[in-house]
């Protein structure tokens, strides 16, 4: 019995439906919110244990609800970003099983957007 040579791309499309571990749960909040100080940003820890963190001037929010955000189907983050008179904002939300580190990434993204005027 003969066997037909494997075709270049096969080997390539194998590869890429091997099974991969992913990184799942939570993980360590600590990752997003060690971005923030004192000087640029307030953060309140309210009576349900939520984290709201916002810029000095206002444009900047980030909540973090380890329970779910009251009123959702299990936000477990929330980013936003006012906008101005002429462009409008944006959110980004995660569920409450998002890995902080890709928080993390994503704040540090937003983050890094900004700059003084």
């Amino acid at each position: 019995m003969t066997v037909a040579p494997v075709s270049p791309g096969f080997s390539t499309t194998v590869q890429a439906l091997r099974l991969r571990d992913w990184r799942l749960g939570p993980g360590q909040p600590t990752l997003v919110m060690d971005q923030f100080s004192a000087d640029d940003f307030h953060m309140v820890v309210d009576d349900r244990a939520d984290v709201h963190v916002n810029s000095k001037d206002g444009r900047f929010y980030l909540g973090w609800f380890p329970l779910g955000r009251p009123g959702t189907d299990g936000e477990g983050w929330k980013i936003a970003v006012t906008g101005t008179a002429k462009v409008p904002g944006y959110s980004i939300l995660f569920d409450t099983e998002t890995p902080a580190d890709i928080v993390a990434a994503a704040v540090t993204r937003v983050l890094g957007t900004s700059r003084p005027l």
